[in-house]
Formats: C-alpha cells, sequence, structure tokens
C-alpha cells in the first residue's frame, strides 16, 4: 500500500488567469483577499479602509458595485489604492461596463442573471477591452429558479450545474478568464460543491464558506472546510467571510495558509497553552507578542514555551524560541540553539527585538540569496 506523504499538499493543476497583476491558478501562490464594507460612494472611507487592507497583506480586495454611483466613485478609489480591485456586481449589466471602464481588475458576476446574450457581449466586450477578469460567484443562498425546481433544494449537484451554465455563457463567447466560486454556508455543502467542481473543469477556484459567522465562530467553521479543501489541493484564492474588521479575514486567511505549509507571512507563533509547569504568564506573554509584532511580514517562527517538558524541542525547530526556566531565568534559543538567558523582565521587548533582528537578516538573505 502506498501511502503520500503526510506534508505532501499536491495543489489541483488548473489554468491561470491575471486579477491586475496578480496570478491565479497554475503555479501561482494561493492568493488572500477580502471585501469592503464600506460605503462605496464613501470614497475616502473606502480607500482608508482599503489601505488598512493592504497593510494587513491582502493580495486582492473586492468592492461592491450596487449602482451607477458605486462604479462612478470606482475609479477613484483605485486610482489611490495599490491592489487590484474586483467589482462586485449582481444584476445590471450597465455596472459591469461601468466598472471595466473604471479599472476594475476583474467583475465578480453571473452572466446569466444580467439579461439577454446582447447583454453579455457587451460586458465582456468592455472586460476584454480593459484587460479584466471575471468570477463566476455561485452561492447556495441564491441558485436559479430551475435548478431549485429541479433538484428541490440548494445541493452540491446544482451548485455545479449553475457554476459550468454561467462558465458556458462566457465561454461561448470566446471569453476564458475567470475562476469560479461555489459558496454555502454550509460547510458539509461548500465542500462537496467544491470537489464536485474541481472534477468538472479546470478553471481557477475562488473558496470560501460564505456568510460563517463572527470571529471566533466564523474562524472555525471557516478553517474546516477551507482546511479540507486547501489540504485536498483545492483552492487557487481564498477569501474567509467573517462579521468582523476585513482586516481579520486577511489575517485569519494567511494564518489558514501558514498552518497547512502553503504560504507564510509574518511570525507564525507555536505557543503551549500553559499549565501549572509555566516558569512565567505564557498566555499575556502570546497575546502581547501578538500586538507587538504584528507588523512583521517577513516569515519566521517563534515559540514561546512555559516550561522544559516540551520547550526545547519546539525551540531546536524555530528561528527564535523561548523556554521558561526557574528562578525567573528563561532560555532563548536562536536558530535552534541555545544562546542566553533572560529574566521576566525583559521578555516582551527582547523578543521583539530579536524578531526584528532577524526580519531584517531574512530579508537580506533574500535579496542576496546568501546566508548572511
Amino acid at each position: 500500500m502506498s501511502i503520500r506523504p503526510y506534508r505532501d499538499i499536491i495543489r489541483r493543476k488548473c489554468r491561470q488567469i491575471m486579477v491586475g497583476d496578480i496570478p491565479v491558478g497554475g503555479d501561482a501562490p494561493i492568493s488572500v483577499q477580502s471585501m469592503t464594507n464600506t460605503l462605496t460612494t464613501d470614497v475616502k472611507a473606502t480607500i482608508a479602509q482599503i489601505h488598512a487592507l493592504e497593510e494587513a497583506g491582502a493580495d486582492i480586495v473586492r468592492v461592491s458595485c450596487p449602482d451607477e454611483a458605486s462604479t462612478k466613485a470606482l475609479k477613484e478609489i483605485i486610482d489611490n489604492v495599490s491592489v487590484p480591485i474586483v467589482a462586485d456586481i449582481h444584476f445590471h449589466y450597465k455596472r459591469g461596463i461601468e466598472a471595466a471602464e473604471a479599472g476594475a481588475a476583474c467583475l465578480r458576476i453571473n452572466p446569466g442573471n444580467i439579461g439577454n446574450e446582447e447583454r453579455v457581449r457587451e460586458v465582456v466586450r468592455a472586460a476584454k477591452d480593459h484587460n479584466c477578469s471575471m468570477r463566476i460567484g455561485v452561492n447556495a443562498g441564491s441558485l436559479e429558479k430551475h435548478l431549485l425546481e429541479k433538484y428541490g433544494e440548494p445541493c452540491p449537484d446544482a451548485m455545479v450545474e449553475s457554476a459550468l451554465e454561467h462558465a458556458r455563457i462566457l465561454e461561448d463567447n470566446d471569453f476564458f478568464e475567470f475562476k469560479i466560486s461555489v459558496k454555502a454556508s454550509d460547510v458539509f455543502l461548500a465542500v462537496a460543491a467544491y470537489q464536485g467542481l474541481a472534477e468538472a473543469c479546470d478553471y481557477p477556484l475562488h473558496v470560501g464558506v460564505t456568510e460563517a459567522g463572527g470571529l471566533r465562530a466564523g474562524t472555525v467553521k471557516s478553517s474546516i472546510g477551507m482546511g479540507m479543501l486547501l489540504w485536498s489541493g483545492i483552492g487557487d484564492t481564498i477569501r474567509v467571510s467573517l462579521s468582523a474588521d476585513p482586516v481579520e479575514e486577511i489575517k485569519v486567511g494567511f494564518d489558514m495558509l501558514k498552518s497547512l505549509d502553503l504560504r507564510h507571512r509574518g511570525v507564525r507563533i507555536i505557543s503551549c497553552p500553559s499549565c501549572a509547569r509555566q516558569a512565567y504568564d505564557v498566555i499575556k506573554t502570546v497575546e502581547k507578542l501578538e500586538k507587538r509584532l504584528d507588523h512583521i511580514s517577513t516569515p519566521m517562527s517563534l515559540s514561546i514555551i512555559g516550561c522544559v517538558v516540551n520547550g526545547p524541542g519546539e525551540a531546536k525547530e524555530t528561528d527564535i524560541g523561548l523556554t521558561g526556566g526557574g528562578n525567573g531565568n528563561h532560555m532563548v534559543y536562536l536558530n535552534g540553539m541555545t544562546d542566553h538567558k533572560i529574566d521576566d523582565d525583559n521578555i516582551i521587548d527582547h523578543i521583539v527585538e530579536l524578531v526584528e533582528a532577524k526580519a531584517v537578516e531574512l530579508e537580506k538573505e533574500a535579496v542576496s540569496g546568501q546566508p548572511s
């Protein structure tokens, strides 16, 4: 019996499209995106939120365009941000044309919902003229009437069929620069739909569990569903849908990818839950370090362990490690080796200094291609 190496995630092979300057699919890194929740017509607030998402590491940001005033605001927004902008279009074909003309990198649109064939052709023409890709976005909560009548309820087969029907419309118009999503708030439904779609086509897949809930429950729910898909190699760009600050969606998205070794950004903290053996307050230390190290984008690992039971072993596998010791003397490990001791008063500032110095070192190595 042949067993796949337990760390070996083999990503699904698919074609690649571009969302602005971000490649999606093929051998490109899995991109992380979110969506603004400001009024698009409030240009100042929308730009500020996109800047916050950029700072958190967002590769792509989606902006809702429900009316003409929103698409008019879109050009100024796009001119003042760096990330590619996806215009969220639902029913009116003119909004899609206006968004493409305004400089949107991608249109989130279901071609079957925007009218007759001529209207679809007009949107496709605008997308081609302005180098704009598309996302077909199928949602279990808004499936077409004929599919609900056919299947009786939202189900994986209905969602895949919907996606392929929309895809066929674009294909018939000689347009292939699109990705697809089949989202549901039910984890089982979403996972099964994506699995079916992954087998049925070779287009890039935008993965997410929609309307997942608040920050804690939504993170857990999304991690279960999206984690199953990502572990099996399905997913080319992801969005974690939380009833929370959109910046949290980006943080959770990168944490998911880091946990699966699919992509790394920032400091990955390995820490114990703490117990009576802890030689310092692990929980408060980790809480403070997460905030103090939030600005670091360079990938690295940091272990924060309260005692010597697991501390030395974890520290040997991380760039920087801290293991609690007796009488307030805690051991610091650098590159897996014991290096020096620190006392209780110095923990936070000292670890932050070490991480910042390591980030500079790693960045220099990345530029030169040689260990510093």
